[in-house]
């Protein structure tokens, strides 16, 4: 399984990396790693990981607009939304994307509930 992680902070790239390699460390092979929206999207063109970690709130193209192109490669792209904005507009917006989560990241340790499914 590959695994794209994309946030802009390097530092949350890496905990959210480290949380997944601790649960789930034999069913991931290799973790692609994005500081922007931009780059998912290429990456996720060229690479086409199993699932996309996507943070909200980026610089230039935000989580969203990312996830919108990138559902318009594969509308079954299997994405998580990570974000610190906890409300309900956001929550509403991830949902019409058809994301396959959202999670808080004040409650990052949600993220192993919904990839459970998706690894395992």
């Amino acid at each position: 399984m590959k695994i794209m992680i994309v946030d802009d902070h390097r530092d949350m790239r890496s905990v959210l990396k480290n949380m997944i390699e601790l649960s789930f460390a034999e069913a991931v092979d290799s973790f692609i790693e994005c500081e922007s929206g931009e780059e998912a999207v290429e990456q996720f063109r060229e690479q086409h990981p199993d699932c996309v970690i996507m943070d909200f709130q980026m610089h230039n193209m935000t989580g969203f607009e990312a996830t919108q192109k990138i559902m318009e490669m594969d509308g079954k792209a299997k994405i998580v939304i990570v974000t610190s904005y906890d409300s309900p507009s956001i929550k509403s917006k991830a949902e019409q994307l058809h994301v396959t989560g959202f999670v808080s990241k004040d409650n990052l340790s949600d993220i192993y509930h919904i990839l459970q499914p998706i690894i395992q």
